[in-house]
């Protein structure tokens, strides 16, 4: 081999050598992870606006007028007249008590007021014979004197006996008992042929309880009133124009009474012994589907949240510093949002009090797999909760 192809060898000799070592370290080396697709999510933006604000209550109905039926009179009960449990009407006769007692003492008064009235007929007779002699002073002054006297008091006479009669008019219509009002009726707490004494423990025969209208209570803590109050001076609470506040009830079912009521009674002061004051409504009852004693849930409708932010319930979530949110920022990053949560907005979103302004877009779904800092993937935008199944009011500012 001549010098020249030696030294050819040689210097090809390094260049297989570098290219068989590139080729291996490529080989070895471990390909960069590609980055993770952002996350798909769904978002609100909030747009603030007036909402109702409709706090509910544990109530519990009563009868507009409950009656307590006790005889006036003491007698035998001889017949009851009503089904017990059933609706009665004014006037309709419950319970008969044996009249014929009461109906020998009518006739006994009757006949004294007749007697009565012949010895006052008589007295006139001869006051007017006596008056004309006396003023001619044929008779003494005296007999004239007791011919007034006899009359007078015969006149007199005359009125105590038609008390009687009209006294004993009454206790015989007394034996027959009538409802009072309209009403549903309790059972019968005396059988017939039992004596009623009407001063005894056993007067007491039955009740009847109006239901048409029928009344709602139910109780205002001091807490609550103070929070409604605090809520009126930070203008996050607008009551109705001359408090004229709407009750609506929910049946313990859930299913909502068709008829609204009015508040028509509210206690001017609290209760010791449970820091509440008693509110309550009257509602019409046409159907009887109230009973007195239910318990229901009682809907204070008529006020309004202004500037109010809701959103899904299932996009809020509780972290170990309290409430937040995921909001997606401008640029498409996921960030976390803490809130202060208020009530509850029909029943799947919720108010939230601040955290939260007009424009921000917040994660409605697919929250478990959204990361704070990483970019997510907005799918088909979803309306404002508050938006669902109504207009929007306009904005307070906006009608100022």
């Amino acid at each position: 081999m001549n010098t020249k192809n030696i030294c050819l060898a040689r210097a090809c000799l390094p260049v297989a050598a570098v290219i068989a070592i590139a080729a291996f370290t490529g080989c070895s080396r471990e390909e960069a992870p590609a980055p993770l697709p952002p996350t798909p999510v769904s978002v609100i933006t909030v747009t603030q606006q007036t909402i109702p604000f409709v706090p509910s209550f544990v109530a519990q109905t009563e009868s507009s007028q409950q009656v307590d039926i006790v005889p006036r009179v003491s007698g035998f009960l001889d017949k009851i007249a009503y089904l017990e449990g059933e609706l009665v009407k004014e006037g309709q006769i419950l319970f008969q008590l044996d009249p014929k007692p009461f109906q020998a003492q009518l006739e006994a008064a009757r006949g004294g007021l007749q007697a009565q009235q012949a010895r006052h007929t008589t007295a006139a007779a001869n006051l007017n014979r006596v008056r004309p002699l006396a003023q001619q002073n044929a008779l003494p002054q005296s007999d004239l004197d007791r011919a007034q006297g006899e009359f007078d008091s015969s006149k007199a006479a005359v009125y105590s006996a038609q008390a009687k009669v009209t006294e004993s008019e009454l206790n015989l219509g007394y034996t027959t008992i009538r409802s009072p009002v309209t009403g549903l009726t309790g059972r019968s707490l005396q059988r017939e042929g039992a004596y009623i004494n009407s001063l005894g423990a056993s007067a007491r025969l039955t009740y009847v309880a109006a239901v048409d209208p029928i009344w709602v209570n139910f109780s205002v803590s001091q807490n609550a009133l103070s929070r409604f109050k605090e809520m009126i001076a930070k203008n996050q609470m607008l009551p109705p124009k001359d408090g004229n506040y709407e009750v609506e009830v929910v049946m313990p079912d859930g299913a909502v009474y068709p008829y609204k009521g009015k508040i028509n009674f509210a206690d001017p002061s609290f209760s010791q012994e449970t820091g509440t004051f008693l509110v309550r409504a009257v509602l019409p009852n046409p159907k009887r589907d109230l009973r007195p004693g239910m318990f229901v849930t009682a809907l204070l409708k008529g006020s309004v949240r202004p500037d109010a932010v809701v959103v899904p319930q299932l996009a809020v979530q509780q972290g170990s510093n309290g409430h937040l949110v995921y909001v997606v920022n401008e640029s498409g990053v996921a960030e976390i949002r803490p809130v202060v949560v208020g009530d509850y907005f029909g029943e799947r979103d919720i108010v939230i009090m601040s955290g939260l302004r007009d424009g921000d877009r917040v994660v409605v779904d697919n929250i478990l797999k959204v990361v704070p800092g990483q970019p997510v993937k907005i799918g088909e935008p979803k309306a404002n909760p508050a938006d669902q199944g109504q207009e929007p009011q306009k904005k307070q500012s906006e009608k100022k």
